[in-house]
């Protein structure tokens, strides 16, 4: 049985109604990053608006930008994040946290921001701009790895050294008395 393009007995197309679902969530999850205290939850509270950003491309027609979105933001940097967090062995976060300081520019930063992005989404052409765009994955892996191989590889570098830079530097080494040992450590 077809499910149709609109909710059954409305109007509302399907892709209306999941944008709905993925924004709400997405924003829902974002303010739960910022807002809670145990920052465990707050890590995974940002793989769940990392998820819902992968719904969102995958609505918009850019299967292989979600599946980097949830290949490299929920299954490596958030992973990342929560053995960093769990490395440190510091749970929840202090009673006054320095930034809540401030909180006054920080609100007026943000809303600068929602003016800015709400003049860029008005002055965009979007007719225009959906024309230009390439989601087939064939044609996209085409240029990637044709046109821009040598960034590629850069940043394919970059990521290398950033996983042997984190390895070492949550490595610990333990002497006699419980310390840690070794050169170049933090202690």
């Amino acid at each position: 049985m077809a499910i149709g393009t609109t909710i059954p007995f409305t109007s509302i197309p399907w892709d209306d109604a999941l944008f709905v679902v993925f924004a709400g969530t997405m924003l829902l999850a974002a303010i739960l990053v910022v807002t809670m205290r145990d920052i465990i939850r707050c890590g995974l509270a940002m793989m769940v608006c990392f998820g819902a950003l992968a719904g969102i491309y995958v609505i918009i027609g850019a299967p292989l930008v979600a599946a980097a979105e949830v290949l490299v933001y929920i299954g490596a940097i958030s992973v990342l994040v929560l053995f960093a967090i769990m490395l440190t062995q510091t749970k929840d976060a202090p009673a006054s946290l320095v930034f809540q300081t401030q909180a006054v520019p920080a609100a007026l930063a943000a809303v600068l921001l929602a003016v800015v992005t709400i003049l860029a989404i008005v002055a965009t052409d979007w007719g225009a701009l959906a024309e230009r765009v390439a989601t087939d994955t064939k044609e996209l892996a085409k240029v990637l790895f044709s046109d821009w191989v040598l960034p590629f590889e850069i940043v394919g570098v970059l990521l290398l050294a950033a996983v042997v830079g984190g390895v070492f530097l949550a490595k610990r080494e333990r002497g006699d008395d419980g310390r840690r040992s070794g050169g170049g450590q933090f202690r």
